[in-house]
């Protein structure tokens, strides 16, 4: 007897669930494509950054004032850096500008490298357009020392680790988000579905729309993310019923089916980039906050709200598939899908709800990833190989072995910085990542298999 309590038993068909998910995506990405391009894009900013130092040695520097005039010489935008050495102008719209650095508000001892407070940037429609100061080091005699502090020691990289350690639990915590129904969809299928990364840029897109499109209603970014996380488990879930399912009834292999999912990414990504547009955008909520020092560690309430509504979700997760049924029937049918069928269990809604599962997990990423780089119609995509590599050094195929593979590499990058170059952050979470599988193939938390 087959257990009826998954989902409901009525089934419409795959081309009825495929045609919802093109409707609904229509209604609610068609205000961005009628949007006059002077409303759509008129999101125009200059991203001031000063900072001394080089690579990990590198110094940030708050409090310093940065402004922005038009070609008349009218100052148009002006703002202090934050503690990440960074402010954020926004424009009138696209054309010329000159951003300057005011000198009287840099740190004591420090100059402009090259005696160059001034930037000219021409920042076109949607875009944000970079101004880089950096500092130099002044030796007391009005001699400049090039690089501006010198190289830190050992005790001052040591000091920096609870900083980057916070930081690194940030993005681990998105990793793990989006990376559990990578996981579980791997586990219950077998398939490596490389168009997830899109499912995290449509509930961060979603929710631009809702929130800061000037198109959409302006709802405060929490109501706006409910709704990035319906249309993500709708979107996964139409994806399960209108594509997935029909091909695996027609016996198409898992190679071919990774093949399709590659070209699905391509087309989702790109149908995401022709409606949204290439710029990135910041939601209305949440933008700009003043840090919060506790103890050697500063954290704006933004981004440790990101760790604890994280935490909660992962939680709830273990909980659900720990003491549900359906957590259960789950586990079952990622552990062996014959025996859970002979079992009772009705495999195909098990699956169904870890696509509906995933996509609104997925969506949820998307958007706390949203507020803290922005949206972007690449964000997910460049999300991905870290999604994969934790859920790869985990154990693949495991909710557990994606949170805790998430976390180590999204510990593991940020603080590698502070004795590296944070252009190879992400290549030591890979070198972990191959040394583990060499001493345990199956990953972190996965199960050795026997063959034969």
């Amino acid at each position: 007897m087959r257990m009826t309590w998954l989902l409901p038993s009525r089934d419409r068909g795959p081309r009825l669930a495929l045609g919802g998910l093109l409707v609904l995506l229509a209604v609610l990405l068609a205000p961005l494509a009628v949007t006059p391009a002077s409303a759509q894009d008129a999101s125009e900013a200059v991203l001031g950054r000063v900072f001394s130092g080089a690579g990990p040695d590198q110094v940030r520097h708050a409090g310093v004032t940065i402004t922005a005039a038009d070609e008349a010489g009218a100052e148009v935008a002006s703002g202090q850096t934050d503690e990440n050495g960074e402010v954020r102008l926004e424009l009138p719209g696209p054309g010329a500008f000159v951003v300057a650095l005011d000198v009287s508000t840099l740190p004591e001892g420090l100059v402009p490298r090259g005696e160059v407070s001034e930037r000219s940037l021409n920042v076109q429609a949607g875009r944000t357009g970079n101004a880089l100061f950096p500092l130099d080091e002044t030796d007391g005699d009005g001699g400049v020392i090039a690089g501006g502090p010198g190289e830190a020691t050992f005790s001052d990289k040591l000091s920096a680790v609870p900083q980057l350690f916070v930081d690194g639990l940030k993005l681990g915590s998105i990793i793990a988000i989006t990376a559990i129904g990578l996981s579980l969809i791997f586990g219950t299928t077998g398939l490596v579905n490389f168009a997830h990364g899109e499912l995290v840029t449509l509930g961060a897109v979603v929710a631009f729309l809702f929130n800061a499109s000037p198109a959409g209603p302006g709802w405060h970014l929490v109501l706006a993310a409910i709704i990035a996380v319906v249309v993500g488990a709708g979107a996964g879930g139409a994806m399960e019923s209108g594509i997935w399912a029909p091909l695996r009834k027609r016996g198409v292999g898992l190679i071919s089916m990774l093949v399709i999912s590659i070209g699905l990414s391509f087309i989702i990504r790109n149908v995401i980039q022709i409606v949204y547009g290439g710029g990135t955008r910041p939601y209305t909520n949440y933008n700009i906050q003043s840090a919060v020092d506790l103890g050697p560690i500063s954290i704006v309430p933004r981004d440790l709200w990101i760790i604890i509504l994280s935490t909660a979700v992962l939680i709830g997760i273990g909980l659900m598939l720990q003491r549900t049924k359906i957590g259960k029937a789950l586990r079952a049918v990622a552990d062996n899908k014959d025996l859970a069928e002979s079992s009772g269990i009705d495999v195909d809604r098990v699956i169904r709800f870890v696509w509906l599962l995933g996509g609104g997990l997925s969506a949820f990423g998307g958007v706390l990833l949203g507020t803290t780089e922005q949206v972007n119609f690449n964000m997910g995509f460049n999300l991905l190989l870290l999604m994969f590599a934790g859920m790869i050094l985990g154990g693949i195929g495991t909710a557990y072995g994606a949170m805790v593979g998430s976390l180590v590499v999204g510990v593991i990058s940020q603080v590698s910085t502070a004795f590296f170059s944070v252009q190879l952050k992400f290549v030591w979470a890979l070198v972990i990542l191959i040394i583990v599988l060499l001493i345990k193939p199956q990953g972190l938390l996965g199960k050795a298999e026997r063959f034969g």
